[in-house]
């Protein structure tokens, strides 16, 4: 008899049906926030093996040795060949004409 009544008054309140939850999002988020934010400064705090560390510091690889690499050669002879789209077979377009892949006007 009380219940059914008490229950209505609970739906009808706005504090209640809005407000708790929104405080709760807003104080879970933060706890959230706070443990997703402290993965990253564990992740600092980690140490490499020694071994790893001076196997990465022997392959040194710089931007300056690369471009000495590819700095003498030529890009003249290269050939601009289209992917295939999803409705084409890959194996028939390797290698062909593109003026032959236009479909032909009717």
């Amino acid at each position: 008899m009380f219940a059914p009544a008490l229950l209505r008054a609970l739906r009808k309140n706005k504090t209640l049906r809005y407000g708790i939850p929104m405080l709760l999002l807003v104080v879970g988020g933060s706890f959230g926030l706070r443990e997703f934010s402290q993965i990253r400064y564990d992740a600092v705090k980690i140490k490499v093996d020694p071994e790893l560390e001076k196997k990465l510091k022997e392959n040194k690889i710089t931007l300056e040795s690369e471009y000495e690499k590819i700095k003498d050669s030529t890009f003249e002879d290269w050939k601009n060949i289209r992917g295939p789209r999803p409705w084409e077979d890959p194996e028939l377009l390797q290698g062909q004409n593109p003026e032959t892949l236009k479909p032909k006007a009717a």
